[in-house]
């Protein structure tokens, strides 16, 4: 693979479950449906589960490709931003419910 298809994989999963994450969060502050809290935390479940997916398959592919593990790492370092995101959204919805 290109350096830019692996980061692009590690930026493409960040920004898809940021973006759900962020519509359940204002959806619930803006419509108080209780939907809004149930997807976010089905969310925080299926997301932990599709990262670490995506994280494990980019350190595979970096041990077995040793020219690419550098990008392969700056790309899970990209996935590991949405960690503290993540803690903080949960703790607002903890504190809205």
């Amino acid at each position: 693979m290109k350096n830019t298809q692996i980061l692009n994989i590690g930026k493409y999963t960040f920004w898809g479950l940021f973006i759900a994450g962020n519509i359940c969060l204002f959806g619930e502050m803006l419509f108080k449906h209780l939907g809004f809290d149930v997807a976010g935390f089905f969310l925080l479940y299926i997301g932990t589960f599709i990262s670490l997916i995506v994280l494990i398959g980019l350190i595979i592919y970096g041990i077995f490709n040793k020219k690419q593990m550098s990008i392969c790492l700056r790309s899970v370092a990209i996935l590991l931003i949405n960690i503290p995101i993540s803690i903080l959204y949960v703790w607002i919805g903890l504190s809205i419910i």
